[in-house]
């Protein structure tokens, strides 16, 4: 069995059997804030249904073993979709359960308030429909959903810079009286799902790939990744993103980028970088045509990932006070999540590129 295969059987075996707090599929996280020794069980499908997309993307290039296996974690993943659909029945999806709502389980003090549940989410929700085999006029659905919600349809977004406030872009929430938010790596996310299911492009898609371009070309996200991506506030997961997205497809309205982004990933490994984030960005090289990657170091236990995240909730992103929003990018206002399965699920795909890299 080689490394690749080892990788796939580590994330096989760390998939729920049914242990508290994680119904049987899912895939075990935790919501942490190191800062104030915060840390909880926290019952999200975000993971689980992030991992399969990864994993079934891969799936040509795995062998047939760790291909079965791919096929037995996407079954058990997928079955709990259900658990995280909108609460009235639509075919949007939300981070947490929503019959009833569980919101900040776990916890011991937001659970319990009607203001901390949040609205489904254009995140969780393509990443859904891209491991659920939707038809084709649920994809049409959800286009149009997306539209209802996005810049400019209800109201104007506040906390971005000023020349993207006209932008017709996707919103991360959904929910009638939510803000509106822009997320470079949400929206690469939605892009994604909307190139896979070859829906037609409208102003909504093309406004949000002149935001992901936008915060590229002027630097933006390697000077202020939070104000680019409230959810993903680093400078290695939106370079991840955008790179998938562009790997996956030939997007004219990225194309301009795209040496950039390779001179400022190339830059950003000659400095000293934990493991994954070193992985994330020689996997984005690979995704963006580059031959010749050096090899990246890899781990050897879960130790490797100690304090890695890839997403957080900013407990004050969505005020639009200026002194509070401030306040936001400080991480003592966010919660950080943490996955080992999908920290070896970054290094199983770092494997399976360089394959044929």
């Amino acid at each position: 069995m080689n490394v690749l295969d080892e990788t796939i059987a580590q994330i096989a075996a760390l998939q729920s059997k049914g242990e508290r707090y994680f119904d049987e599929g899912l895939f075990l996280a935790q919501r942490t804030n190191r800062l104030i020794g915060y840390q909880r069980p926290d019952t999200t499908v975000f993971f689980t249904a992030v991992i399969v997309f990864t994993l079934q993307k891969l799936k040509p290039f795995l062998s047939v073993e760790s291909q079965r296996l791919v096929d037995e974690i996407a079954q058990k993943g997928v079955q709990n979709y259900p658990k995280f659909r909108n609460k009235d029945g639509l075919k949007t999806y939300n981070f947490w359960k929503t019959t009833p709502s569980k919101h900040f389980p776990n916890g011991h003090l937001f659970r319990h308030f009607e203001h901390f549940r949040i609205p489904d989410d254009t995140d969780d929700t393509a990443m859904i429909y891209l491991t659920s085999a939707p038809t084709r006029e649920e994809v049409f659905w959800l286009k149009e959903k997306l539209s209802l919600h996005a810049n400019g349809t209800k109201q104007f977004i506040q906390n971005t810079y000023p020349e993207y406030r006209q932008l017709k872009g996707y919103s991360t929430w959904f929910g009638k009286n939510m803000y509106i938010e822009f997320d470079a790596c949400v929206l690469a996310n939605v892009l994604y799902c909307i190139y896979e299911y070859n829906m037609p492009i409208n102003q909504h898609d093309t406004d949000s790939l002149r935001y992901i371009r936008s915060v590229i070309e002027t630097d933006r996200y390697l000077t202020q990744p939070f104000r680019c991506a409230h959810q993903y506030p680093r400078t290695v997961p939106i370079i991840y993103h955008v790179a998938r997205l562009m790997g996956a497809f030939v997007i004219s309205e990225l194309e301009p980028i795209r040496e950039k982004l390779i001179a400022d990933t190339e830059s950003l490994l000659q400095k000293p970088l934990p493991i994954l984030d070193e992985i994330c960005l020689k996997t984005s090289l690979m995704r963006l045509g580059v031959k010749g990657v050096p090899e990246a170091r890899l781990p050897v236990s879960n130790a490797d990932f100690e304090g890695f995240y890839f997403f957080i909730a900013g407990l004050l992103t969505a005020y639009e006070n200026p002194l509070l929003y401030r306040m936001a990018i400080s991480p003592l206002f966010q919660m950080r999540w943490e996955c080992e399965a999908h920290c070896w699920t970054l290094v199983a795909e770092y494997l399976a590129l360089r394959q044929i890299c």
